[in-house]
């Protein structure tokens, strides 16, 4: 592309997002944490999608229409999110592109918008002393006491994740077993039983994830007041999932029978991009609107 064109496409998507950004924020539509920067963001954005491309190799600045380009990066700057920090990426669905969150930056809008102070997992071993109460509708750990042995010789058996605050607002918990993280994980294309996919070759790091995601987004839908952060949260969380299931039902119908700050978590939370972004970009879908313009 030339510099001309490059100058007009941002000119119709990174100076509209950031100006429409702008009038939110004037209009108290949005608060925006005080350490994001939008300018910064945008900026990172452009530079990324330069570089991005679909399934048939096509930049997606020439592929994606100019409308679900502004879309993309309006549900990244609302949520605060910035792909240089590896919160968010960039795929095409069709001709369209849409903006996916990652794991960090689930994490970082809970702590952003929703004022946690931590937000951390664990992974419960056959073997853990482990036991919980319901207080007034909550779960609350009461105890979990875990050796070193069940770690290395037991199966893990679930995991939980806590939300933590700096406040006098009590911690906000959720457990899964691992059969529940499994049924989450067959929801998606990257899953594979008993293959080589980040699922099996990470399995304790990948239901952290799960949980921690599950957690964060019942906690921001059910305490976060600003309703276009919530509606971005909400359509790019949802976005992958409809074109999941999308794609699993052409599959078959051309068949014969008719979604941890460690280095292996980093290992795994970009292999699982990697898995996630390949898959994601063989489908020939239409994706979610956001937000018109």
């Amino acid at each position: 592309m030339s510099n001309n064109e490059l100058a007009m496409i941002k000119k119709d998507t990174v100076d509209v997002v950031t100006e429409r950004i702008r009038e939110f924020q004037e209009g108290g539509e949005i608060d925006l944490p005080p350490n994001y920067s939008v300018e910064n963001a945008m900026k990172s954005a452009w530079l990324e999608l330069q570089s991005t491309k679909n399934k048939s190799g096509k930049p997606v600045l020439q592929s994606c229409s100019r409308d679900s380009i502004a879309n993309s990066l309006l549900d990244m700057a609302v949520q605060g999110l910035n792909p240089a920090k590896n919160q968010c990426y960039f795929v095409a669905y069709g001709n369209k592109l849409v903006c996916m969150r990652s794991y960090f930056g689930t994490i970082a809008v809970t702590k952003q918008f929703a004022g946690a102070e931590d937000v951390y997992a664990q992974i419960i071993y056959k073997g853990d002393d482990f036991e919980y109460e319901i207080e007034r509708g909550r779960k609350v750990i009461t105890k979990h006491k875990q050796s070193f042995a069940n770690k290395v010789d037991g199966k893990p058996l679930g995991a939980y994740a806590v939300i933590t605050f700096p406040d006098e607002r009590p911690d906000y918990v959720d457990i899964m077993t691992m059969d529940q993280i499994k049924q989450s994980w067959k929801q998606g294309q990257t899953y594979k039983e008993g293959g080589g996919s980040p699922h099996n070759k990470f399995t304790e790091e990948m239901a952290k994830k799960t949980v921690i995601n599950r957690t964060c987004k019942a906690y921001i839908n059910s305490s976060n007041d600003s309703n276009l952060m919530i509606e971005s949260f909400n359509r790019v969380a949802e976005t992958k999932t409809e074109q999941e299931v999308q794609k699993e039902v052409e599959e078959n119908a051309n068949s014969e029978v008719i979604d941890i700050d460690t280095e292996e978590s980093n290992d795994a939370d970009q292999e699982e991009k990697q898995e996630t972004e390949q898959s994601e970009q063989e489908l020939e879908a239409t994706g979610t609107e956001g937000p018109g313009f």
